[in-house]
């Protein structure tokens, strides 16, 4: 078994000269006795695995909400799969696996039930009091939210696992600038960090045609018009005839086409931008990203699942009532404080009323928030 300054001299023989190194870490708000077989970024991975917050995951919307089928992506599984693909790209890019996975992991934490419909609505009701916004709200979650340690609120992360979830970044996440005066404003994020802003995309693209296929909303023969699709699926289907496979193979294809993409580009704006050390990534513009041509086929791919399938009157219906949901929850807290579990009522007086009630509603399942909701309107219904 290894010893932890095995495991950190390994990372300083074997890593890129610009990964972050968790033995040169920026530490914890809070100093902790060090493991004994366990690096700090572990530690972080760890500590967001066994959270809360991180389990409730499991029953939050992706795009479908969860009681529809048990087949389609919740944000937990969602989740996982931007783990997996960011440890595959940070392991070609040799950078630090730990740190990419930790921040992966707790990229989604301060999600809403209901998915982006929940997000927009809880946005909308917060926008004179602070606004709302899930990757500033997963900061706040391990900084402050969960409780799980005696001497300290929150999960008490690294700084560069914090830097990362607040500099998380994609065509739906744009995080409140305002929180990044501790994190180097102005610079970018660690090759880590930007690995799973890429990774964040390619998962939920191409889980979301899976789903889409599967939910019989979109169809093979309509996303055939798609270019990047279509040559997915002409090489799929040189090697399988199985209609049942065939999609199978083709998001295999997909996703394998855009890490590859992602992955020769970076490597090339590494070498043509002289990348050498953690402070060149820093002082560069974004390093990790698809090429031109892959960016035109994504945005495609994007606008076509946008139309048809965000867009479709299904998910539109479910995404209004989800809105719905969310806004009368809120109204009946703020109609009598009182009605929140004392755990929060107690917060009240230091974090606010109505950032209290986002913090418990935020933190809800889709299940608990129906539940919930019938709780508070249905005369009969069990307190």
């Amino acid at each position: 078994m290894k010893t932890v300054n095995q495991l950190m001299q390994d990372e300083e023989k074997h890593l890129s000269t610009f990964a972050c190194l968790s033995s040169k870490s920026k530490g914890r708000k809070v100093e902790i006795k060090e493991s004994a077989h366990r690096t700090a970024f572990q530690r972080d991975r760890d500590r967001i695995v066994h959270s809360t917050a991180f389990r409730r995951l499991e029953y939050k919307t992706q795009v479908f909400v969860n009681h529809e089928a048990d087949y389609y992506r919740t944000r937990l599984t969602h989740t996982i799969e931007v783990a997996q693909i960011g440890r595959s790209m940070a392991k070609s890019l040799r950078v630090n696996e730990d740190l990419t996975e930790a921040i992966a992991l707790a990229h989604d934490i301060g999600h809403t039930p209901f998915g982006h419909a929940g997000e927009r609505s809880l946005h909308d009701l917060m926008e004179k009091h602070g606004g709302f916004e899930h990757n500033s709200q997963s900061l706040r979650v391990v900084d402050y939210l969960e409780e799980r340690y005696p001497d300290y609120r929150g999960l008490n992360l690294t700084w560069e696992t914090r830097e990362g979830i607040i500099k998380h970044h994609t065509s739906y996440d744009n995080p409140d600038k305002s929180l990044l005066r501790d994190f180097l404003p102005g610079k970018s994020a660690s090759v880590e960090a930007q690995i799973v802003n890429v990774a964040d995309e390619i998962a939920y693209n191409n889980h979301d045609i899976d789903d889409g296929i599967e939910s019989d909303l979109i169809k093979i023969e309509e996303l055939m018009e798609i270019p990047l699709f279509k040559e997915c699926y002409e090489k799929s289907r040189k090697r399988t005839k199985n209609e049942k496979l065939i999609r199978f193979e083709i998001v295999r294809e997909l996703i394998g086409a855009q890490i590859n993409d992602a992955i020769v580009t970076s490597i090339n704006r590494l070498k043509e931008n002289k990348i050498e050390t953690l402070e060149d990534v820093r002082e560069s513009r974004t390093l990790i990203d698809y090429s031109s041509e892959m960016k035109h086929k994504n945005a495609e791919l994007k606008k076509y699942l946008y139309l048809n399938l965000y867009q479709n009157y299904k998910v539109l219906k479910m995404q209004h009532k989800a809105e719905r949901y969310i806004e009368k929850l809120f109204h009946a807290y703020e109609s009598d404080i009182r009605q929140l579990p004392p755990k929060f009522f107690a917060e009240v007086a230091t974090q606010g009323e109505k950032r209290v009630i986002a913090d418990y509603i935020a933190g809800m399942t889709d299940r608990y928030a129906q539940d919930e909701y019938a709780r508070l309107f249905l005369p009969y219904e069990r307190m």
